[in-house]
């Protein structure tokens, strides 16, 4: 008999294990007297700029690049500039702790994200995750290496004592020479080379790197890395001219508060003429007694625009959750024969259907 009755109760356990298996990772929480607690979401803005910096080193014979080369203009001095390559942005929602509420009897389940935004009701369908966080680095990379000049001058009687004229001077000779041989050999002035194809590609490339190689003495070196960081901001309101970052071509990305870089700006408009038929259809029912205390959002509409100093670099058009409507979901479909669904990124309603 005892056998009997762990079967039975092994029968019993394991559907209800499979069940919890298939369910979804966000929370599903009972309804129950005294409530369970929630929030509607807020929409922030991420900022994502693509930068590119440049490491510059001066070539040790910099100064003779004009006399021995004709190269005019060099560069002699060490610089590190720092340019924008590319701003977008995109939105990503959080909890809004000015809307929190308690929903409160009723035959509802509860679907929560992980952050407590209410995405659901007596739906375990998947949801679309928020945007999550993103961090930056603003450890740059060690390129030093890639800007240390190799001596190629091969001649013996010279030694570390030797004037740096005569090392520029030897230098810009045996430029001259590569690309005298080079010109010799893909003009077949050479009788005594026979390059077999393979040999003749490998020929010509070697002389090309012993050239870049010495070239770089006069004319310097360079060195570029590419980086992408990202900005948050939440507006409250509709704002023209907030400071989000500021940016320096020579030290990159400075913080708001560093008055010594160029702002880069953000302004966020409402779209005032749909925010006011928001809140027409609202009217006084919002919060009105007896509703069922379970609310949701429908999001107002924003233009935003990022702007360098006076330059604009970056439009765009997005929902804007704190920019709309809070308004009372009805009672009679927390019932229990009603699923609803929400986007969670936005608080609107997605779908109502009958069980």
């Amino acid at each position: 008999m005892k056998i009997y009755a762990m079967i039975l109760a092994m029968l019993m356990v394991i559907p209800a294990a499979a069940q919890r298996k298939t369910r979804t990772d966000t929370p599903v929480i009972p309804s129950v007297a005294g409530g369970v607690a929630y929030a509607l979401p807020r929409t922030g803005i991420r900022v994502m700029v693509k930068a590119r910096q440049t490491t510059f080193a001066p070539g040790p014979y910099a100064v003779y690049a004009e006399q021995l080369l004709g190269i005019r203009d060099v560069r002699t001095q060490a610089q590190t500039i720092w340019e924008m390559e590319d701003v977008r942005f995109e939105t990503f929602a959080e909890p809004d702790p000015a809307h929190t509420y308690r929903a409160t009897g009723g035959a509802a389940f509860l679907q929560l994200t992980p952050t407590g935004i209410l995405s659901g009701i007596n739906s375990t369908s998947d949801q679309k995750p928020c945007l999550g966080t993103v961090s930056n680095s603003f450890a740059t990379a060690a390129r030093a290496q890639e800007l240390k000049f190799h001596n190629l001058i091969d001649n013996p009687s010279f030694s570390g004592r030797t004037s740096a004229d005569q090392r520029a001077v030897q230098a810009a000779s045996r430029i001259l020479r590569a690309r005298s041989v080079r010109f010799d050999i893909v003009s077949g002035q050479l009788d005594e080379f026979h390059p077999d194809g393979e040999a003749y590609e490998e020929s010509l490339e070697e002389l090309r790197r012993t050239e870049e190689e010495l070239l770089s003495l006069f004319v310097g070196k360079s060195v570029t890395e590419t980086y992408t960081f990202s900005f948050d901001y939440i507006p409250q309101t509709s704002v023209r001219g907030e400071v989000i970052f500021r940016f320096d071509e020579n030290r990159g990305f400075l913080p708001k508060t560093d008055l010594s870089g160029k702002p880069v700006m953000i302004d966020v408009e409402r779209d005032e003429a749909y925010a006011a038929r928001l809140a027409a259809l609202r009217g006084d029912q919002a919060f009105a007694p007896g509703i069922s205390g379970v609310y949701y959002r429908q999001p107002g509409m924003a233009d935003i625009r990022i702007s360098r100093e006076l330059t604009l670099i970056g439009t765009g058009r997005a929902a804007v959750a704190q920019f709309g409507e809070v308004l009372p979901l009805p009672a009679e479909l927390l019932d229990g024969t009603y699923t609803v669904e929400f986007h969670p990124e936005t608080g609107a309603v997605k779908s109502i259907l009958r069980k």
